[in-house]
């Protein structure tokens, strides 16, 4: 196992699942429960020194108990390596900490996945629609189960209509 990887299991042992290493990238996935202490961790700790996020995203595994899975990259720029720490939520549950009070930059990369995803984001300081006009129709468009037609846009653009 990665040694950064031994570190979070021996430092989080209820909250550490696992650890994937694949063409030079680590992936360690927590409990959600454990991700904004983790966070903190990585970025406090002067052993690890995480002190810029790249990015957030999500992923959307239908068939899955824990159907999304919430993904922060970070980057420690002092010793020049990068992490993908992972969280899974359920979708009747869909929810998880921010870590905009531990990285700042996550403010609007986690409104993105709210938006687009529909994964809430506790505590955050701004949770409102980014990407996405206010008015627009109910789900959220990067669900797997979102139909590719959109829902009840189509008369929204009839101005485009012949617009080629």
């Amino acid at each position: 196992m990665h040694p950064l990887a031994e570190t979070l299991r021996d430092r989080f042992p209820d909250g550490f699942l696992d650890a994937r290493e694949w063409r030079g990238d680590l992936a360690v996935t927590v409990k959600r429960e454990s991700l904004h202490a983790v966070c903190r961790f990585l970025r406090d700790d002067p052993t690890m020194g995480f002190d810029y996020i790249v990015h957030v995203s999500s992923v959307d595994w239908p068939d899955d108990a824990e159907r999304f899975e919430v993904i922060y990259e970070v980057y420690a720029i002092r010793h020049r390596r990068r992490l993908r720490v992972k969280t899974r939520v359920p979708e009747d549950d869909c929810a998880v900490d921010s870590l905009v009070d531990v990285w700042r930059g996550a403010e609007f990369m986690e409104r993105e996945v709210f938006d687009m995803m529909g994964i809430r984001f506790n505590g955050h300081p701004d949770m409102r629609r980014i990407l996405m006009p206010d008015d627009f129709p109910e789900g959220y468009p990067l669900r797997k189960d979102f139909p590719l037609q959109g829902k009840g846009w189509r008369d929204t653009f009839d101005f485009l209509e012949g617009a080629t």
